[in-house]
Protein backbone atom coordinates (compact mmCIF):
# COMPACT_ATOMS: atom_id res chain seq x y z
CA UNK A 1 0.00 0.00 0.00
CA UNK A 2 1.23 3.62 -1.02
CA UNK A 3 1.90 6.21 1.72
CA UNK A 4 -0.71 8.17 -0.38
CA UNK A 5 -3.57 5.04 0.24
CA UNK A 6 -2.56 5.05 3.56
CA UNK A 7 -3.29 8.43 4.84
CA UNK A 8 -6.48 8.21 2.86
CA UNK A 9 -7.26 5.06 5.32
CA UNK A 10 -6.35 6.73 8.13
CA UNK A 11 -9.36 9.69 7.48
CA UNK A 12 -12.64 8.97 9.17
CA UNK A 13 -14.44 7.44 6.59
CA UNK A 14 -17.06 10.12 5.75
CA UNK A 15 -14.32 12.26 5.60
CA UNK A 16 -12.54 10.07 3.17
CA UNK A 17 -15.41 10.18 0.99
CA UNK A 18 -16.05 13.99 1.40
CA UNK A 19 -12.45 14.28 -0.34
CA UNK A 20 -13.34 12.20 -2.86
CA UNK A 21 -16.40 13.87 -3.98
CA UNK A 22 -14.34 16.74 -3.79
CA UNK A 23 -11.76 15.13 -6.08
CA UNK A 24 -14.12 13.94 -8.50
CA UNK A 25 -16.02 17.47 -8.77
CA UNK A 26 -12.30 19.15 -9.23
CA UNK A 27 -11.06 16.41 -11.75
CA UNK A 28 -13.44 18.05 -14.84
CA UNK A 29 -14.93 14.34 -15.42
CA UNK A 30 -18.13 15.01 -13.33
CA UNK A 31 -21.36 14.25 -14.85
CA UNK A 32 -24.98 15.05 -14.00
CA UNK A 33 -25.02 11.69 -12.72
CA UNK A 34 -22.33 12.75 -10.50
CA UNK A 35 -24.20 15.44 -9.28
CA UNK A 36 -27.35 13.56 -8.47
CA UNK A 37 -25.86 11.15 -6.63
CA UNK A 38 -23.87 13.60 -4.61
CA UNK A 39 -26.97 15.57 -3.46
CA UNK A 40 -27.95 12.20 -2.39
CA UNK A 41 -25.03 11.90 -0.47
CA UNK A 42 -25.07 14.96 1.25
CA UNK A 43 -29.05 14.58 1.99
CA UNK A 44 -28.06 11.53 4.26
CA UNK A 45 -26.99 13.40 7.41
CA UNK A 46 -25.52 16.79 8.84
CA UNK A 47 -22.28 15.12 9.13
CA UNK A 48 -22.44 14.75 5.39
CA UNK A 49 -22.97 17.91 4.37
CA UNK A 50 -20.68 19.40 7.40
CA UNK A 51 -17.56 16.99 5.70
CA UNK A 52 -18.36 17.59 2.37
CA UNK A 53 -18.31 21.35 3.41
CA UNK A 54 -14.92 20.77 5.30
CA UNK A 55 -13.26 19.50 2.24
CA UNK A 56 -14.79 21.77 -0.27
CA UNK A 57 -13.01 24.11 1.29
CA UNK A 58 -9.13 22.69 2.21
CA UNK A 59 -8.76 24.46 -0.91
CA UNK A 60 -9.12 27.84 0.55
CA UNK A 61 -7.94 27.19 3.89
CA UNK A 62 -4.09 26.29 1.89
CA UNK A 63 -4.57 29.84 0.40
CA UNK A 64 -2.49 31.02 4.09
CA UNK A 65 -0.10 28.13 3.31
CA UNK A 66 1.17 29.70 -0.27
CA UNK A 67 1.40 33.08 1.08
CA UNK A 68 3.54 31.79 3.73
CA UNK A 69 5.82 29.79 1.13
CA UNK A 70 5.87 33.29 -1.10
CA UNK A 71 7.40 34.89 1.83
CA UNK A 72 9.96 32.11 2.46
CA UNK A 73 11.10 32.48 -0.96
CA UNK A 74 11.81 36.11 -0.37
CA UNK A 75 13.84 35.15 2.72
CA UNK A 76 15.52 31.93 0.86
CA UNK A 77 14.13 29.68 3.78
CA UNK A 78 12.33 27.10 1.33
CA UNK A 79 10.95 24.27 3.01
CA UNK A 80 12.05 21.02 1.35
CA UNK A 81 9.62 19.43 -1.53
CA UNK A 82 10.00 16.35 -1.05
CA UNK A 83 8.62 16.66 2.49
CA UNK A 84 5.27 14.12 1.83
CA UNK A 85 2.02 16.04 2.49
CA UNK A 86 -0.29 13.79 4.97
CA UNK A 87 -3.75 14.78 4.01
CA UNK A 88 -5.16 12.65 7.63
CA UNK A 89 -3.09 15.58 9.79
CA UNK A 90 -4.40 18.30 7.40
CA UNK A 91 -8.10 17.29 7.43
CA UNK A 92 -8.17 16.54 10.74
CA UNK A 93 -7.07 19.93 12.20
CA UNK A 94 -3.20 20.01 11.85
CA UNK A 95 -3.06 22.68 8.60
CA UNK A 96 -0.44 24.57 10.46
CA UNK A 97 1.73 21.54 10.90
CA UNK A 98 1.11 20.71 7.50
CA UNK A 99 1.49 24.03 5.83
CA UNK A 100 4.83 24.49 4.58
CA UNK A 101 4.48 21.11 2.42
CA UNK A 102 1.38 22.21 1.31
CA UNK A 103 2.22 25.26 0.12
CA UNK A 104 5.17 23.90 -1.54
CA UNK A 105 3.07 21.63 -3.80
CA UNK A 106 0.55 24.19 -3.98
CA UNK A 107 2.83 26.71 -5.76
CA UNK A 108 3.03 24.04 -8.23
CA UNK A 109 -0.22 23.30 -9.00
CA UNK A 110 -2.25 26.08 -7.31
CA UNK A 111 -6.04 24.72 -6.47
CA UNK A 112 -8.67 26.03 -8.34
CA UNK A 113 -6.38 29.14 -8.90
CA UNK A 114 -6.97 30.26 -5.72
CA UNK A 115 -3.22 31.90 -5.78
CA UNK A 116 -0.45 32.13 -8.44
CA UNK A 117 2.11 29.36 -9.60
CA UNK A 118 5.38 29.40 -8.60
CA UNK A 119 6.22 31.17 -12.04
CA UNK A 120 3.67 33.82 -10.93
CA UNK A 121 5.65 34.89 -7.97
CA UNK A 122 8.03 37.14 -9.67
CA UNK A 123 5.24 39.06 -10.62
CA UNK A 124 5.59 42.95 -9.67
CA UNK A 125 2.11 43.32 -10.27
CA UNK A 126 -0.80 41.26 -9.96
CA UNK A 127 -4.65 40.71 -10.09
CA UNK A 128 -6.79 38.17 -8.42
CA UNK A 129 -9.78 36.82 -8.97
CA UNK A 130 -12.45 39.37 -9.91
CA UNK A 131 -9.92 42.53 -9.63
CA UNK A 132 -8.66 44.75 -12.13
CA UNK A 133 -6.04 47.62 -11.98
CA UNK A 134 -4.84 50.43 -13.80
CA UNK A 135 -0.68 50.63 -13.75
CA UNK A 136 1.56 53.60 -15.16
CA UNK A 137 5.03 53.55 -16.55
CA UNK A 138 7.27 56.34 -17.30
CA UNK A 139 7.20 57.33 -20.84
CA UNK A 140 3.58 57.30 -20.82
CA UNK A 141 3.25 53.54 -20.80
CA UNK A 142 -0.31 52.93 -19.50
CA UNK A 143 -1.96 49.22 -18.70
CA UNK A 144 -5.09 48.40 -17.63
CA UNK A 145 -4.59 44.60 -15.85
CA UNK A 146 -7.97 42.47 -16.38
CA UNK A 147 -8.46 39.66 -13.62
CA UNK A 148 -6.24 37.28 -12.25
CA UNK A 149 -3.03 38.64 -13.95
CA UNK A 150 0.37 37.96 -14.00
CA UNK A 151 3.23 41.07 -15.04
CA UNK A 152 6.81 41.31 -14.08
CA UNK A 153 9.03 44.52 -15.22
CA UNK A 154 11.90 43.44 -17.93
CA UNK A 155 14.85 45.24 -17.77
CA UNK A 156 14.88 48.58 -20.44
CA UNK A 157 17.03 50.55 -22.01
CA UNK A 158 16.69 54.35 -21.67
CA UNK A 159 14.59 54.55 -25.15
CA UNK A 160 12.20 51.40 -24.18
CA UNK A 161 9.85 50.33 -21.94
CA UNK A 162 9.86 46.35 -21.71
CA UNK A 163 7.52 44.26 -18.98
CA UNK A 164 6.69 40.21 -19.57
CA UNK A 165 2.72 39.05 -19.04
CA UNK A 166 3.39 36.36 -17.04
CA UNK A 167 0.04 34.89 -16.89
CA UNK A 168 -4.07 36.72 -17.83
CA UNK A 169 -4.72 39.25 -20.15
CA UNK A 170 -3.75 43.07 -20.04
CA UNK A 171 -4.62 46.04 -22.56
CA UNK A 172 -1.66 48.46 -23.08
CA UNK A 173 -1.33 51.77 -24.83
CA UNK A 174 1.85 53.84 -25.72
CA UNK A 175 2.11 57.29 -27.24
CA UNK A 176 5.36 57.61 -28.97
CA UNK A 177 7.80 55.71 -26.59
CA UNK A 178 9.52 52.17 -27.21
CA UNK A 179 7.51 49.41 -25.53
CA UNK A 180 7.72 45.79 -25.72
CA UNK A 181 5.83 42.91 -24.36
CA UNK A 182 7.00 39.52 -23.69
CA UNK A 183 4.79 36.36 -24.03
CA UNK A 184 5.36 33.10 -23.74
CA UNK A 185 8.33 33.06 -26.35
CA UNK A 186 7.87 35.87 -28.47
CA UNK A 187 8.49 40.13 -28.39
CA UNK A 188 5.24 42.11 -28.87
CA UNK A 189 6.88 45.92 -30.12
CA UNK A 190 4.91 48.99 -30.36
CA UNK A 191 5.99 52.65 -30.86
CA UNK A 192 2.36 54.34 -30.94
CA UNK A 193 -0.36 51.72 -30.45
CA UNK A 194 -3.17 50.00 -28.47
CA UNK A 195 -3.28 46.70 -28.00
CA UNK A 196 -4.70 43.48 -25.81
CA UNK A 197 -2.77 40.42 -25.20
CA UNK A 198 -4.43 37.37 -23.99
CA UNK A 199 -2.21 34.35 -22.16
CA UNK A 200 -5.23 32.29 -20.28
CA UNK A 201 -4.87 28.54 -20.52
CA UNK A 202 -7.75 27.30 -22.98
CA UNK A 203 -8.50 23.78 -23.90
CA UNK A 204 -5.54 22.11 -22.36
CA UNK A 205 -3.84 24.72 -23.91
CA UNK A 206 -2.19 27.93 -23.34
CA UNK A 207 -2.45 30.22 -26.86
CA UNK A 208 -1.44 33.62 -26.73
CA UNK A 209 -3.95 36.05 -28.68
CA UNK A 210 -2.97 39.68 -29.42
CA UNK A 211 -5.36 41.94 -30.62
CA UNK A 212 -4.22 45.49 -31.93
CA UNK A 213 -6.75 48.01 -31.76
CA UNK A 214 -4.76 51.03 -32.88
CA UNK A 215 -1.76 51.44 -34.45
CA UNK A 216 0.47 48.38 -35.73
CA UNK A 217 2.27 46.00 -33.52
CA UNK A 218 5.33 43.76 -34.17
CA UNK A 219 5.27 40.65 -33.07
CA UNK A 220 8.86 38.95 -32.95
CA UNK A 221 10.76 35.65 -32.50
CA UNK A 222 14.37 35.46 -33.09
CA UNK A 223 14.63 36.86 -36.75
CA UNK A 224 10.52 36.50 -37.39
CA UNK A 225 8.52 39.21 -37.14
CA UNK A 226 4.85 39.17 -38.06
CA UNK A 227 3.49 42.62 -38.62
CA UNK A 228 -0.54 42.87 -36.53
CA UNK A 229 -2.42 46.07 -38.25
CA UNK A 230 -5.11 47.77 -36.59
CA UNK A 231 -7.99 45.20 -35.95
CA UNK A 232 -6.65 42.38 -36.59
CA UNK A 233 -5.40 39.46 -34.13
CA UNK A 234 -3.10 37.42 -33.78
CA UNK A 235 -2.94 33.88 -31.87
CA UNK A 236 -0.08 31.77 -31.34
CA UNK A 237 1.29 28.83 -29.67
CA UNK A 238 4.00 26.12 -29.56
CA UNK A 239 2.13 24.56 -32.53
CA UNK A 240 2.48 28.13 -35.05
CA UNK A 241 0.08 31.09 -35.34
CA UNK A 242 -2.63 32.72 -37.29
CA UNK A 243 -3.70 36.27 -37.90
CA UNK A 244 -7.05 37.15 -38.97
CA UNK A 245 -9.75 39.78 -38.85
CA UNK A 246 -10.85 41.11 -34.61
CA UNK A 247 -13.48 41.56 -33.21
CA UNK A 248 -12.67 44.26 -31.41
CA UNK A 249 -16.05 45.21 -29.28
CA UNK A 250 -15.64 41.36 -27.76
CA UNK A 251 -11.89 41.47 -26.98
CA UNK A 252 -12.45 45.01 -25.43
CA UNK A 253 -15.72 44.71 -23.42
CA UNK A 254 -14.00 44.02 -20.34
CA UNK A 255 -12.33 47.34 -20.06
CA UNK A 256 -16.05 48.68 -20.23
CA UNK A 257 -16.98 46.38 -17.34
CA UNK A 258 -18.53 43.67 -19.53
CA UNK A 259 -18.20 40.07 -20.66
CA UNK A 260 -19.00 39.59 -24.49
CA UNK A 261 -19.92 36.22 -26.03
CA UNK A 262 -20.82 34.88 -29.29
CA UNK A 263 -22.22 31.73 -29.96
CA UNK A 264 -19.39 30.44 -27.25
CA UNK A 265 -19.97 27.11 -26.13
CA UNK A 266 -21.06 26.96 -22.76
CA UNK A 267 -17.88 25.42 -20.94
CA UNK A 268 -15.73 27.94 -22.16
CA UNK A 269 -18.44 30.63 -21.62
CA UNK A 270 -18.41 29.46 -17.86
CA UNK A 271 -14.45 29.04 -17.68
CA UNK A 272 -14.02 32.80 -18.22
CA UNK A 273 -16.94 33.56 -15.71
CA UNK A 274 -15.09 31.45 -13.23
CA UNK A 275 -12.08 34.39 -13.45
CA UNK A 276 -14.62 37.14 -12.63
CA UNK A 277 -16.17 35.75 -9.68
CA UNK A 278 -15.55 33.44 -6.06
CA UNK A 279 -15.83 29.50 -6.20
CA UNK A 280 -15.93 27.83 -9.16
CA UNK A 281 -18.83 26.30 -11.70
CA UNK A 282 -18.68 23.49 -12.69
CA UNK A 283 -20.62 22.31 -16.07
CA UNK A 284 -21.87 19.04 -15.50
CA UNK A 285 -24.06 18.01 -18.26
CA UNK A 286 -22.08 17.17 -21.24
CA UNK A 287 -24.86 17.70 -23.71
CA UNK A 288 -25.78 21.71 -22.86
CA UNK A 289 -21.46 22.24 -22.62
CA UNK A 290 -21.63 22.61 -26.07
CA UNK A 291 -24.64 24.71 -26.70
CA UNK A 292 -23.77 28.03 -27.51
CA UNK A 293 -24.11 31.20 -25.80
CA UNK A 294 -24.45 34.77 -27.17
CA UNK A 295 -24.92 37.43 -24.69
CA UNK A 296 -23.57 40.93 -22.90
CA UNK A 297 -22.93 40.61 -18.95
CA UNK A 298 -21.92 42.83 -16.60
CA UNK A 299 -18.51 42.00 -14.44
CA UNK A 300 -19.97 43.69 -11.33
CA UNK A 301 -22.66 41.05 -11.35
CA UNK A 302 -21.97 37.81 -12.26
CA UNK A 303 -23.92 36.46 -10.01
CA UNK A 304 -26.94 36.86 -12.22
CA UNK A 305 -25.10 34.92 -15.13
CA UNK A 306 -26.25 31.82 -13.00
CA UNK A 307 -30.28 32.89 -13.60
CA UNK A 308 -29.53 33.84 -16.95
CA UNK A 309 -28.01 30.33 -17.82
CA UNK A 310 -30.78 28.68 -16.00
CA UNK A 311 -33.46 30.25 -17.75
CA UNK A 312 -31.91 30.30 -21.35
CA UNK A 313 -31.15 26.67 -21.45
CA UNK A 314 -33.44 25.00 -18.45
CA UNK A 315 -30.61 24.11 -16.72
CA UNK A 316 -30.29 23.14 -13.17
CA UNK A 317 -28.61 24.72 -10.69
CA UNK A 318 -27.04 23.36 -7.61
CA UNK A 319 -25.30 25.31 -5.02
CA UNK A 320 -22.43 23.66 -2.92
CA UNK A 321 -20.74 24.58 -0.10
CA UNK A 322 -17.12 26.21 -0.60
CA UNK A 323 -18.72 28.37 -3.53
CA UNK A 324 -18.88 25.79 -5.76
CA UNK A 325 -21.68 25.32 -8.39
CA UNK A 326 -23.32 22.81 -10.61
CA UNK A 327 -24.67 23.16 -13.84
CA UNK A 328 -26.64 20.49 -15.22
Amino acid sequence: MSAKDKDDMELDPLKREAVGWVRHLTSGRATAADAEALRRWCAQSAEHVAAFTAASRLWRDLAPAGRNVRAAMMTGQLPRASRPLNRRALLGGGLAAAASAAGVYALARPPLGLWPSWSEFAADYRTGTGEQRHVALPGDVSIQMNVQTSIALRPADPDAARIELLSGEAAFATSGRSFGVYAADRWILADKAQFDVRYVPAAGERPVCVTCLKGELQVQRGAQAIAVKESQQLRYDARGETLAAADIEATSAWQRGFLLFRFTPLSDAVEEINRYRTGRIFVVNAAIARLPVSGRFRIDRMDEVLTQIQQAFNARVRLLPGGIVLLS
